[in-house]
Parts: C-alpha cells; structure tokens; sequence
C-alpha cells in the first residue's frame, strides 16, 4: 500500500502488461465474441397492451454513507442508511401532460416521498455498557428495525415483517455471536425478538442476529459491506411491509392501481440472502389473493443501474453496421442456458440464481430506445423455470413493458423515473452530504 499522497509510475504498470504470466494467463482464459452472444438471442417484440396502466408508482431505493467522528479512538466511524420510498400519481401526471407547459408546482403535487433512516455505530465506536463495536452494531440493527412504523395508525414496525418472514425460515441452526468466547454455544436457532441465549452467561442476542450482517462488521476498518446489506434489506423487507400493509387493510383488490419499483434485481444478496426464497413464498401468497379478487398479478419491477447484465446489454446491442441489434419495443426473456454461457460462466447444474432470485431478469429495449435491465417477479412454479423463454408465462408482462415505456427518464441514459426520483431523496452526497453528518455525529457523541 502507498503512503497518502504516493503515486505509482507507469513503470510497474508496463511491466505487468507486458510480463509473460500476464499473457499466459490470458491465453488460457475463456473467450467469446459478442457476435456469438447475438446470435445465441433473438429479440422479441413486446406484446401488445390491452389493460389500463397503473394509476400510481410506488418506488424504493437506498443509500448508505460512513463518516469518521471524534470520540477520541483512531478511525471510529458512524454509518448512515437511508431508504426512501416515492409514490407517483401517473394519472395526474397524464392530466397535467395534457395542457403543457406545465405549472412546477402543480407537477411537483404529483409526488410525495419519505425516507427511513439510521444511524449505526462503525468500526470503533461502543454504545452504552457493551464491550465492543460489534455487540454495539448488532443490537442498532435490532433497534432500527423496531423503530420504523410505517403508518401510526397500523402501528406495526419493519421487525414485525422482518419477524414473520424469521418464522416462515426452516430451522437452520446460526452461529452464536460470541462464538469467540469459549463458553458459549456455538450454533443455535436465533429465536424472535430480544431474548439471551443459553449459556450462564445470558449474553443478549437478537432477531436480526439471524440475517448474519454482523458477520461482515469490522472492529478496526471500514464497514461499507455491513451498511450496504442492512441497505439490502431494509428495501426489500419494506416491499413486504407495504403488501401485508394492504392485506390488512383489506385493500389487494385495488392493488392493480400501483406498479411497485425497485433500485436492483429482485433478489437477495450475501449474508441475509436465505430471505429471498421466503420472499419469493410470501409473494406467491400475496398473488394467489389478488389473482382471486383481480385476475392479475401483482406488479413489481427491479431496474439495474449497473453490473454484468447492464454491460452486457450495452455490449449486445452494438453491431459492427452501426445499427442496434434490439428494436426499439423488444425484449429478451434470459434463460439459465444463456445466462451461463454468455454472462456469469457456470456450469453448475443448479438453475442461476435459485437461492438468491425471486424474479425473473429481462431485457427490453423501450421505445424511447433506452435500454432496461429488469427483473420480474416469479409468482408461481411456471413463473419459476428459467430454462425456457415462454412470455405467456407471465400474464403482467404486457403492462411491465408498457409500464417502462411510460417511465423511462430522459434525465439519465437507461434509466426509469421513479427509481431517480427515489434515489435523490435517499442519497448521500459524497463532499456536503458527509459534512454534514460529521457535524451531527460529534453532536450526538457530545450529547451522550
């Protein structure tokens, strides 16, 4: 590692360009040409629309940021995890369209936002009588969770959720967060809310123990891959929260009105990822019901902003004429064969991404001509084979393609409305932003 301030020449750097191992290394790597990637996809036009749009958009994204404090140890940090959710009315959007120019203040009617935020302790910094940042970090985790209530009067709070997803969870024993100390279990079932485990020493342990995020926390360095799962979860857990909030309030019959948005794919990553196929169970649930008193599905979309699949799109549509490879209003539903042969190499014969999906990813090219890398969710057994391409499998996917013709932003390239709209109540920014959460960490360290 350099000293602050050092600069590598370009020295080392022909050097390893130009070193033998290098380019024995890429002799022997696996290549392909994106014309054989084109020619193993066929672009498919969208099926035609013949339903009414959502009359609202629901989206959700987040953002986390790490700041250093004063608190007199070296390196002690505070994270911040921010998750908003906006809610579009499309229709009075249309309305507005109809009489440009539009008045901004009548447009800006058309949205309201709210954000859940967080404040976590980060490497070196040890609330209360704990002994550790680690112990601190976990029970915050717990917490957060249980302060977030998204509606008083229902006044259930994201553990709630979080909880009844828990329990819906196989038995699978979770290692011990003190496994280090030898007189503790070393694995057990994390049980619901805050109780202590069962060695004499009743140390505390938590529900949220069993998402395992703590098993990425540093006491002496960085914590951005903590933050960023809490970040995961808190975003996908909401989703839930919002469709048993309906449930409750007896309202899924008018749930064919809202076209729910997600930052990233439908999919659960990491330490928390044995969520995604009770997601994917709950969602199946939640669909049969509204099936019975609508005839549809529910919608929900995940856009990518960026990865593989967005490079690869990138990638697919760039012919040697110069003429892009997908028509404006076509799609590509991915299959598992194509996915591992021309994206993410495998060759395990495990479907791509059964443990950590709940939706099915798609190209589609709208017809703007932005290109929109999205997932679907799966919400029964036939939506869940990915070996074959077979659109009809999925009655929603009319008005997803409809949906996204409708909301592709001409504010960034490839991107989807809602989802930037979201993002810019949700993020952080990198010189301000910090600022002015530093200032506000050393408050509440001064206060304490």
């Amino acid at each position: 590692m350099p000293y602050e301030g050092e600069f590598a020449s370009y020295k080392p750097l022909r050097r390893v360009a130009e070193s033998e191992r290098v380019r024995n290394l890429l002799k022997k790597a696996k290549m392909i040409t994106p014309v054989q990637g084109a020619c193993a996809l066929a672009p498919c036009q969208a099926p035609s629309l013949n339903t009414k749009l959502p009359d609202y958009a629901f989206a959700i994204d987040g953002s986390y940021a790490e700041v250093d404090i004063r608190n007199g140890y070296p390196g002690a940090k505070v994270g911040y995890v921010t998750v908003a959710s906006v809610l579009l009315d499309l229709k009075r959007i249309d309305e507005l369209d109809e009489s440009r120019p539009v008045d901004p203040r009548e447009f800006r009617k058309t949205e309201e936002a709210s954000t859940l935020d967080a404040a976590m302790p980060g490497c070196n910094v040890v609330t209360r009588t704990h002994t550790s940042a680690l112990e601190s970090f976990r029970e915050a985790l717990y917490e957060n969770f249980l302060d977030v209530v998204v509606d008083s009067e229902d006044g259930r709070s994201l553990l709630d959720t979080y909880e009844f997803l828990l329990k819906q969870r196989i038995s699978s024993p979770t290692a011990c967060p003190y496994k280090d100390r030898a007189d503790c279990e070393r694995s057990f079932v994390v049980p619901t809310g805050a109780t202590t485990c069962a060695c004499t020493n009743g140390y505390p342990i938590y529900s949220t123990d069993a998402l395992r995020i703590h098993e990425r926390f540093h006491d002496t360095s960085t914590n951005g891959e903590a933050f960023g799962e809490v970040m995961q979860v808190w975003e996908r857990v909401l989703l839930i929260h919002l469709l048993r909030w309906f449930e409750r309030r007896e309202l899924l019959e008018q749930i064919s009105k809202i076209v729910f948005i997600l930052d990233g794919p439908l999919a659960m990553f990491g330490h928390p990822a044995w969520l995604s196929p009770i997601i994917k169970t709950e969602l199946t649930r939640l669909n049969q019901v509204v099936r019975t008193q609508t005839g549809s599905d529910l919608l929900i979309i995940g856009v990518e902003k960026t990865g593989a699949f967005v490079t690869h799109f990138e990638e697919l549509d760039q012919t040697q004429t110069g003429e892009p490879f997908f028509p404006v209003r076509t799609f590509a539903l991915l299959t598992d064969k194509y996915i591992k042969e021309r994206v993410i190499f495998s060759t395990s014969d495990k479907p791509y991404g059964q443990d950590t999906y709940f939706g099915r990813k798609f190209l589609y090219k709208a017809k703007s001509g932005a290109r929109i890398v999205a997932t679907m969710p799966m919400l029964d057994d036939a939506q869940s084979d990915i070996a074959g391409d077979d659109v009809s499998k999925y009655p929603s996917f009319a008005s997803i393609c409809g949906i996204l013709d409708k909301l592709v932003s001409s504010r960034f390239p490839n991107s989807v409305g809602p989802v930037v709209t979201a993002h810019s109540h949700a993020a952080i920014p990198l010189t301000l932003g910090t600022k002015v959460l530093e200032q506000l960490a050393r408050a509440l360290v001064k206060t304490s």
